[in-house]
Parts: structure tokens; sequence; C-alpha cells
């Protein structure tokens, strides 16, 4: 991910009123977390697994706050068990920005099941999402996904794709 990429990302949380970022790093987004921590009105939660991740999250907003999940898309199957229970269960919305891995173009054989896996499992949680695959589009995207969460009380998603982050 570039420097104008990272910047749009800081754009849109900024706009969208988030205060913590909680993320478990991945090699996609590396150039984005020192620039989460970097940021001055934003508190940076490193996490060990997604699903914690997400539960931190829940609980930001539970405090009357604004917070991001950012992982690898691999993570949604980490964060399912505790998204079911906080969206479906709860009412109580995280919204995720993620890294597409396994895109077409992918090339690392590691990563093909992240790809295969994310559409069919956002799907099946209910969480609507939206592929960004140019620069231009992320910062709308992230305002876009808060409002809609924070209207539904539900979660939503992000994923950063192609260009935007190779």
């Amino acid at each position: 991910m570039n420097t104008t990429g990272v910047e749009a990302v800081l754009r849109g949380l900024k706009k969208a009123g988030v205060s913590v970022a909680t993320y478990l790093p991945d090699s996609l987004l590396k150039e984005l977390y020192p620039a989460l921590d970097g940021a001055p009105d934003i508190r940076t939660i490193p996490v060990t697994n997604e699903g914690e991740g997400a539960a931190i999250a829940g609980g930001v907003f539970l405090s009357g706050k604004r917070a991001v999940l950012v992982m690898e898309n691999s993570g949604l199957r980490a964060a399912t068990e505790h998204l079911s229970r906080l969206g479906l269960g709860s009412g109580i919305p995280v919204v995720m920005i993620m890294s597409y891995r396994g895109d077409l173009g992918e090339n690392n054989w590691w990563a093909v099941p992240h790809g295969i896996t994310m559409e069919p499992l956002l799907g099946a949680l209910r969480i609507p999402y939206r592929v960004v695959r140019r620069e231009d589009e992320i910062e709308q995207a992230i305002v876009d996904a808060y409002e809609w969460s924070y209207t539904a009380y539900y979660h939503s998603a992000v994923v950063l794709a192609g260009e935007v982050v190779r």
C-alpha cells in the first residue's frame, strides 16, 4: 500500500469519527499500521487474533465511540463467532477494513483460499461490503461503511484490493 492509499484510509477514518483502531498486521497493509500508530486522534490496539479485535471494536461502540478492525481477509474466518454474536445476537456493529488476499492476480498459493472463502462468508454473515480497487474510492467507502453500520447496527467491510494494496 503506498503513501497516498494510507493517507486516504486515515482521512476516511477521521471523517467517520473513528478514535480507536484495533488490528492484526498483515503484509499487504504493512504501511498502514505505523501510520495508525502515529495518528494523533486514533488510539491503536494490536491484537493476537481477529476475534479479539472484533470484541474490542464492539466494546468501543458500547462506550459511545467508533472503532475499526483492520486485518487480512483471512481474519474473517477467525472472527466469525465473535462477529455473529455481536451483530446477529446483539446489534453491535463492527466496521472492518481488510486486505483482499487471494484476489485474481494473487501469486501466493497459500493465499488463494482466503479469496475463495471471503465473499461467501461475508454473504453467510449478511455483512455488506465494498471491494475497493482504486485509491480515489477509499475515503468514501470508509465513510459509507460507518454511515450504514451505525444506522443498521450491523457490521460492514471495506475490502482493499488490486493496485490499492500491491
